[in-house]
């Protein structure tokens, strides 16, 4: 958390806007079928031939998304993109491409922006989509973020959040409540640091959740994996703002009731010795943390057995019929009504 005081830096203004985005873009190759066109013209152009196209949009603000006090411009950038192609997997689709725009102020040099870019870049390798295009422009009040991500789909494969039906699974991928748990010890460590300059943190026993919270991944491989057990979801959606809120999005959206099971959350061990060492019930965080990047969706009866093997997926309840309400049954088996305590914004 120390800064180095001799860093070089380079002044935006030396370079101009369109200097700006050569320099910051110069690295990025074509590598989708479907990019005709890239970065360099006035729009980029793509060709999907028959599949549908689906998009996503995101923006993420100092102060609001995210503390550079803690949080390294590379995995800043790797995360922007993270966040937008994790949207794009919860269509059951293939992410292909992204634009991304800033809004910067004068107190970013050049280098800062290529260690930005530097995450970004790798984000676009690792899950092969094509940087096509953005923009730039100054801020008076820090660093804003705009990431717009495109994929492809079949027209018999999209899913959507209204198609869950009464006595349909309910599944979750991976673990959750270890994003939140990351940023607790992180905003921790940044209050001794106030007080402390000196002092340098250990987050050796926080390795997972801080990785978590600094450079989550989107659940690509469950894409594929879903169509190799030959399972399609009658509903998805990816968990961003918390559990709760996620549930009650999918049975608005379908029109149905829900019973989630609490022993049947799944919860990484630091996860775990993390709430007891901050005092806070891990279902709480679980429920409520958000940003944790998985995917929730539901699945017929008839798919369990394809499915119920697997490490990567929780059957965390079912689905019931609207009047029945959303309840999660606790550990003791007695019903509480399901609220939506995660993200909100303008609160």
């Amino acid at each position: 958390m120390i800064e180095d005081k001799n860093q070089q830096r380079t002044q935006l203004s030396d370079l101009g806007e369109f200097g700006l985005i050569d320099h910051l873009t110069k690295n990025f190759k074509i590598k989708q079928s479907s990019t005709v066109k890239g970065i360099g013209d006035d729009a980029a152009v793509l060709d999907f031939k028959k599949n549908k196209i689906v998009v996503s949009t995101d923006l993420l603000v100092e102060g609001v998304h995210f503390d550079l006090s803690y949080m390294p411009l590379k995995h800043l950038g790797y995360k922007s993109v993270i966040v937008n192609l994790s949207d794009v997997y919860a269509m059951n689709a293939t992410a292909t491409q992204v634009t991304v725009s800033i809004a910067v102020s004068n107190r970013f040099p050049l280098e800062a922006l290529e260690e930005l870019y530097a995450g970004i870049e790798t984000a676009a390798k690792i899950y092969n989509v094509d940087v096509i295009g953005g923009d730039t422009t100054s801020s008076t009040s820090g660093l804003l973020i705009s990431v717009t991500a495109i994929g492809e789909i079949n027209s018999d494969t999209e899913v959507y959040r209204n198609g869950a039906k009464p006595n349909d699974l309910l599944v979750v991928t991976g673990d959750l409540g270890g994003a939140y748990m990351g940023l607790q010890v992180l905003e921790r460590e940044k209050e001794v640091f106030k007080v402390n300059p000196n002092n340098q943190p250990d987050l050796e026993p926080y390795t997972y959740i801080v990785e978590r919270q600094l450079k989550p991944e989107a659940r690509q491989d469950i894409i594929k994996l879903l169509k190799d057990l030959g399972v399609k979801p009658t509903s998805m959606i990816d968990v961003s703002d918390g559990l709760s809120s996620e549930i009650l999005h999918l049975c608005t959206q379908s029109g149905t009731g829900c019973d989630l099971y609490e022993n049947k959350i799944p919860l990484d061990p630091q996860v775990i010795s993390t709430c007891e060492e901050f005092n806070i019930d891990s279902t709480t965080v679980a429920l409520n943390g958000g940003e944790d990047y998985e995917l929730l969706f539901t699945i017929s009866q008839e798919d369990f057995p394809k499915i119920k093997a697997n490490p990567n997926f929780s059957v965390i309840g079912y689905m019931r019929e609207k009047s029945a309400g959303i309840h999660l049954v606790t550990r003791a088996e007695t019903k509480i009504p399901l609220k939506a305590q995660g993200w909100k914004n303008f609160s």
